[in-house]
């Protein structure tokens, strides 16, 4: 039995579950052009993203097949930076893979590290999964960086393996097993 979702509080920030009052930030900084470019889900109105909050309510993140998306605020306001997306495969329910957008005025100031390093320690340690991977851009060179910084391995490079945005494009798999994880925590002090 997976434990359930709940926050997941830094030094700086909170993971928690998307509120209907995230809409307009969700919206606003997914729609810039730099964000948007690497992203798959494109929310554009805001009622819509309402409506998405509103359906995963009462959902946890490890039901097989779905996307859920987790909200990353600043610890002291709670004001919406980021989100993270969890997918759990159908066909293999012990892994998890993901994808994070932080805003633009919040990047280049380690909120995807501190939120994804967090994620991680729940992912491993709380819901006990045994791998986490993430799919990334070849051209998007400072996720390909944020991925190595957090210790994860390139797994795979498919060449023109992905329909995106009407083109065929490359995709690096990176991933991390529960092994490993435990194997990056400092002797004699938990992990996360």
């Amino acid at each position: 039995m997976k434990a359930r979702f709940s926050d997941i509080v830094t030094e700086r920030l909170v993971l928690r579950r998307l509120l209907a009052r995230d809409a307009e930030p969700l919206v606003r900084y997914r729609s810039d052009p730099e964000v948007a470019r690497f992203q798959s889900w494109e929310p554009r109105l805001v009622v819509e993203i309402r409506r998405f909050i509103d359906g995963q309510t009462a959902r946890d993140p490890h039901i097989p097949g779905s996307w859920y998306q987790i909200g990353i605020a600043l610890r002291e306001t709670d004001k919406l930076v980021g989100d993270i997306g969890l997918h759990v495969p159908a066909h293999e329910p012990r892994q998890l893979e993901f994808g994070i957008t932080v805003a633009p005025e919040y990047q280049s100031r380690g909120i995807a590290s501190e939120a994804l390093l967090a994620l991680l320690g729940y992912v491993f340690d709380a819901a006990a999964e045994h791998r986490i991977f993430a799919s990334v851009d070849p051209l998007d060179h400072r996720s390909i960086a944020l991925m190595r910084r957090l210790g994860m391995r390139q797994e795979a490079h498919f060449l023109k393996s992905l329909w995106f945005k009407g083109d065929w494009a490359d995709e690096i798999v990176f991933g991390m097993l529960a092994r490993e994880w435990r194997a990056r925590q400092p002797a004699g002090r938990p992990a996360r």
